[in-house]
């Protein structure tokens, strides 16, 4: 039996999907979507699952449990860009990252973008990742476009490891911000547009480089702003 096979049998666990495909997305209010890893059989998109990542207890916010990430070959990949079409966002999730190499890159939405002969794509794309420094870690944003190129790091911003952190990153039409338990992370003014639709992956960056190393039990995108007192599940505990 191959590993996606064992996940698939792990349906009494709270994991299900047929084939490579299952349903993944799940609407919250106000202009909002909610992914919750722990709960993959409620959502709805197709999903192809790689590795073998596993349900693991989540924090007691958001409900649901979670999903483990072994930092080499566990991965989702979701036909869906959420925040397509926003002009301005907030982009949450709750995760727990637990060490490991240095660079990860767990959470990338990426616009699908035409071929054009002898240019090369911008390559669109939101991502959330993380720098090791031994048991501590560095939140690592980033947002790409034809008229934006923005990595929110600051390496002096450190966290421990094995703990369960709310992450977001946001867009107010002017700033974009990064933030750690509700708490700034560093800002930059942004000349952001729209992203196109597109897909996504969780785990791992989209082209498979950079896996992820711990749990992560909720992704939530609002289509318009939110300040820090506006975020869900600040506190997961």
């Amino acid at each position: 039996m191959d590993r996606r096979q064992l996940l698939v049998g792990g349906a009494a666990a709270g994991v299900t999907a047929t084939g490579a495909c299952a349903s993944l997305i799940g609407a919250g209010g106000s202009g909002q979507e909610v992914w919750r890893f722990g709960e993959l059989e409620r959502l709805g998109a197709p999903l192809t699952i790689e590795g073998a990542p596993r349900r693991v207890e989540g924090p007691a916010s958001p409900p649901g449990g979670a999903l483990q990430f072994d930092g080499v070959d566990d991965a989702l990949f979701i036909g869906r860009h959420p925040l397509a079409g926003a002009a301005t966002f907030a982009f949450e999730a709750v995760f727990r990252p637990d060490g490991g190499a240095f660079e990860q890159r767990w959470l990338h939405l990426q616009s699908d973008e035409a071929v054009i002969p002898g240019q090369t794509p911008v390559g669109t794309r939101f991502l959330f990742e993380i720098r090791v420094y031994d048991q501590e870690w560095a939140l690592d944003t980033f947002v790409k476009g034809p008229t934006y190129n923005q990595t929110l790091l600051f390496p002096d911003r450190r966290h421990p490891v094995g703990r369960w952190f709310h992450v977001a990153q946001t867009y107010d039409g002017t700033t974009y911000r990064a933030f750690v338990d509700g708490e700034l992370q560093g800002e930059a003014a942004l000349a952001f547009t729209p992203q196109g639709p597109g897909r996504a992956s969780v785990g791992t960056r989209i082209n498979r480089v950079n896996y992820f190393n711990g749990a992560i039990a909720e992704a939530r995108f609002t289509r318009r702003f939110l300040r820090p007192d506006q975020f869900t599940g600040v506190h997961p505990g």
